[in-house]
Formats: structure tokens, sequence, C-alpha cells
């Protein structure tokens, strides 16, 4: 755990794995039950007695900028460290996560000193001030498959909005973080402010969510841990919750489609970071007209993928995350073959070291096979038939997540027609994965509640409050 005042009280530690190998990269410090109280207790000290809530926003914003400046000054570093624990491609890590890291902290700090309430109206002789306050101590719990990324669009808006935070990193993934808050403290950041606890979720995580002293809790991961997550907060102090959860979602290509272009965005659309994304396009909807030649060329697009050490230039593809998640793709990649689903390619393990899977892909997927309907979190794409769009809005509406979308044609028309249809949080129209620091994200049904990102997530870490005052003999109502 990283903070000025408490450490981890067990003395113990779990190890934290290179995917590319599996070997042990370091000994973290696994804080528990009682770690979580003594930090829970560190950030309500911070907030209720520290300066950072009664730092005036400007300052707040200084300090935020000056920790970007630092996180922009260690790019290689941040970027070399999410690799070796991650295993997605350096390249990715350096020139597009770390850039958008940095452009988060510097949207939130520009967020810090306009964060403003309002004066309205009333009926009879009253004023009435509606205030913006900060919420308190905010819990946090970040995922493995993107720990910067998650980092900054939990703890950014938290602490623009004057927020103290504890926050659990993913027991697969803990080093980025630490070495992120390591940057807080030099770059001014007072002390109990952040406060980061590495542990597993059943411990560290469920005594955050449940903590009686939080005040509110935002978590991304997996659909079942969220619903365990709302459920600890709300049989204890029912405090809020931000949730960002699975997906499945559909990437529809219409019959106007330019296919070459089709297929190339189609494949990043799933196979982007191993295909360990939520919002991954990982139900390819094509037109029955072109069915054949998009199967044909996708086939040949994920046979040409580079799959390897992420360390090395030009690679696409490194391993899956752990042991764990890769026994779970190839369980997936089984059904789908011994659901009648065609393979086309991939399917296997490659190597003998590591967590690395063959770029796969499957046609004449139907919907009700447990390829098309689970979130497999992994490089398997999945390519349905459709002949209409009614068609193709009713099957893609036909599940229980709603986290994003992806459409392809030539018609605005068409576009129109499928962004107003889709019961998604996201649509991207001819483009996808396009994260830039101002645009909302979060889904519908059981993809999450509420949204992180953009003006919306300020939301999350404030209380709005009404004061009202008589006017006596007031010269204007």
């Amino acid at each position: 755990m990283y903070e000025t005042d408490v450490g981890i009280i067990t003395g113990k530690t779990f190890p934290t794995f290179d995917p590319r190998t599996g070997e042990v990269i370091a000994n973290v410090a696994e804080g528990d039950a009682e770690d979580i109280n003594r930090a829970v207790s560190a950030a309500r000290k911070a907030f209720d007695e520290g300066p950072w809530p009664r730092m005036s926003p400007y300052e707040r914003s200084r300090i935020l900028l000056r920790f970007a400046d630092l996180a922009e000054k260690h790019n290689d570093e941040l970027a070399a460290l999410e690799t070796w624990n991650n295993g997605k491609p350096y390249e990715q890590a350096a020139k597009a996560e770390l850039p958008l890291f940095v452009r988060l902290f510097r949207y939130y700090a520009g967020w810090a000193d306009k964060i403003h309430g309002l004066t309205v109206q009333a009926d009879g002789p009253h004023h009435v001030q509606i205030l913006h306050e900060p919420i308190g101590v905010a819990g946090q719990i970040i995922p493995w498959n993107f720990p910067l990324m998650m980092f900054a669009w939990k703890v950014g808006p938290a602490l623009a909005c004057g927020n103290t935070i504890v926050l659990k990193t993913a027991e697969q993934t803990p080093l980025t973080a630490l070495f992120a808050a390591k940057l807080f403290h030099e770059a001014g950041l007072p002390p109990g402010i952040l406060n980061i606890v590495s542990g597993y979720g059943p411990t560290a995580g469920a005594a955050l969510a449940s903590h009686m002293d939080v005040d509110k809790i935002a978590f991304t991961g997996s659909t079942d841990t969220g619903k365990i997550v709302q459920e600890l907060a709300s049989k204890s102090n029912l405090k809020p919750v931000t949730l960002e959860l699975g997906g499945k979602s559909p990437f529809i290509v219409c019959e106007d489609a330019d296919i070459d272009q089709a297929v190339e965005l189609a494949h990043f659309a799933l196979f982007f970071n191993q295909g360990q994304c939520c919002c991954a396009g990982s139900r390819t909807f094509v037109h029955e007209s072109v069915y054949d030649e998009f199967i044909e060329k996708a086939k040949a697009r994920a046979l040409s993928r580079t799959v390897g050490d992420p360390f090395k230039k030009g690679i696409e593809q490194g391993p899956q995350i752990d042991p764990e998640q890769f026994a779970k793709v190839l369980r997936y990649i089984r059904s789908g073959i011994e659901s009648n689903a065609t393979l086309e390619c991939g399917g296997g393990r490659i190597g003998s070291k590591g967590y690395f899977v063959q770029p796969t892909v499957f046609s004449n997927v139907q919907d009700d096979m447990l390829i098309a309907k689970d979130e497999i979190f992994g490089p398997v794409q999945s390519i349905l038939k459709y002949k209409d769009l009614d068609e193709v809005i009713r099957r893609a509406n036909s599940t229980r997540y709603g986290l994003a979308a992806g459409v392809f044609t030539k018609n605005i028309n068409t576009a129109n027609t499928l962004t107003r249809a889709l019961r998604v949080g996201t649509v991207w129209v001819n483009c996808f994965d396009v994260f830039d620091a101002a645009i909302p994200f979060g889904g519908y049904k059981m993809s999450g509640v509420g949204r992180e990102k953009g003006i919306y997530s300020l939301n999350n870490y404030l209380q709005v409050k009404a004061v009202i005052t008589p006017l006596k003999n007031p010269a204007w109502l």
C-alpha cells in the first residue's frame, strides 16, 4: 500500500507475474481488511482535517498538472512496467495509452476550478443556493486489462472534485498504480489523499465495498463481481456505486460497406489488447450479401496478425493476462467447435511458455452459442450473418449487456437508424475504441451504472446541497 502514514500490517506478500513467461516479477504487499481499515481512516482524516478539500481548486489543479508532467516525463518507464505486468504490446502502451493517461489528468486538472453551483429562483422571498460538494472518501477498484487507464478514469475526477481515495489494484497488475502513486507524492499531493492497497478481491476488495466509512464506490470489472460490490455497498451504508462492467458488443457490417476497411476495423474492434477489452466488438454481424467475402478476408487478416513478445517492435498481440484467463479462452474455443460453429483459423495456444493464444475466427455462429452470448475476453472473433436492419437490431439488442456497438456503413440514414435503435452506451460509426477524455463511457442494462470520463464523471464524486435563506424586503425576486 502506498500511503505516507500507514503500511501493511500483516507483512504478507503475494507474487505478481510476467504473462510472457509465467515467471514472478516481484512480491507485492498483500493488503487485507485491517489494511483497508487503516487506509480508510487515513483518507477520512485527510478529508475531515487535511488541506485537500480546503485547498483552492486552482491549487488542486496545479498538483494534478504537475503529476501529468511527471507521468509524461516517465512515459517509457510506465509503459514498460505496464507491458511487463500486463502483457500488452509496448508500442500500444507507450504511444497510445500513456499519452491518453496524461491527457486525462490534464483534462481533470482543467475541471478542478470550474465545478460551479447554481442560484435558483424561489417562488417566495428566499435566496436559494445549490452547492456541489466533494462526496468524501471514495473507494475505487480497478481491473487488470487497462491498469493505468482505469487509474486515470477514477482518480482524476475524484481528486478534481476535492475527495480523498482508497484504491484497490487488480491482484494481477499492481505495479503501475504504485509507481503512479509515487509520482503523485513527488507532485506534492498531501498525505492521506491517495491510498493504494494491493490485494485480493474477496479480502481487500470486499472490505472496501462494505466499509461503513467509505462514502462512494467505483468499480470496473466483470458483471458478476459488480453485483457483489453493489450488494456489499447496499448492505453496509448504502453508499452510491458506479459500475463499469462487461459487454458483448455488436459490430455491424452493412451491405454497402467497403469490405477491406470493414474487415480491418472489425479485426481491431475484437483483437485489440488481446481481446481483453470490455467493449470489444465480439459479435461481428455481417450482411448476407457480403458475408462470404468478409469471412475469407477476416480469416486472412487474423492469420497475418503478429503474436509474440510484446516488447518487440511490430508485435500486435501479446499473451493473455494469466493462466486462468488463458484456460477460459481455450474453453470457449472448444465450446464453439462443439456447438458446430466453423473454426476458420486459430483455436490453440502458441508455444509452451506464457499465455499466448492464436488469433481465432469462427464463422456460422448462431445467437444461442456460448461464444455469441458470453464475454470471452480473448482473441476470438465470432462472425454472424444477418438479412436486414430490423433483424440485426433485434439480435444485437438480445443480450444482457449494453456497453457499446460499432456500425460500418456509407449510408447516413442507416447509421442514424442503428445508432438510435441500439441499446448501448456508446456507438462508434465507421470507427471503434475512440476514447477521448471528454467522451462519457458506460453501459445500459447489465453493463453498468453511471458514466466515466467527461463532465458526467464529475457527478460521481459530488454531493448536491440546497441552501435556503429568507430575504427581508428584497428589491427583487
